[in-house]
């Protein structure tokens, strides 16, 4: 799956600096403040994925086009985060709500059928229910 791809930890962090232009140590210190969560290889090195890199492209593009500082970083990325889950949650719900749609359409539909069924065509033209009436009594 590409998802999968771009999670999965390939670059060691001088790599990583130089495909997100900045400095290792740069990395060192979002890993510190908490804005980047790179994988440790059996040794402890640091792994960075795709996902990685383009996080610190997004933390860069904040600080240095926006002015942020970083807590101002940490907020929009906790609420950019927060908004696609929200998405997520979004579609998840339209697709059940799709899905009950149409059970419910199927079973108007089958109680409609029913119905039919029991219908009977006088040669009039008339329709009547199959089933008998009884009434309770005197009203």
């Amino acid at each position: 799956m590409v998802s999968d791809d771009r999670k999965r930890p390939l670059f060691m962090i001088s790599v990583a600096a130089e495909l997100a232009e900045m400095h290792p140590q740069t990395l060192r210190m979002y890993e510190r403040k908490g804005l980047i969560t790179p994988n440790r290889s059996s040794k402890r090195t640091r792994l960075y994925s795709m996902d990685d890199v383009e996080r610190l492209r997004r933390i860069q593009s904040l600080t240095s086009m926006v002015g942020l500082n970083l807590a101002g970083v940490e907020r929009v990325l906790d609420l950019e985060e927060r908004l696609e889950e929200l998405l997520r949650r979004v579609e998840d719900l339209e697709r059940e709500l799709e899905e009950a749609s149409l059970d419910a359409q199927r079973d108007v539909e089958a109680v409609h059928q029913s119905y039919r069924r029991e219908l009977v065509r006088l040669p009039a033209g008339e329709v009547i229910l199959h089933a008998s009436i009884r009434r309770r009594g005197p009203r």
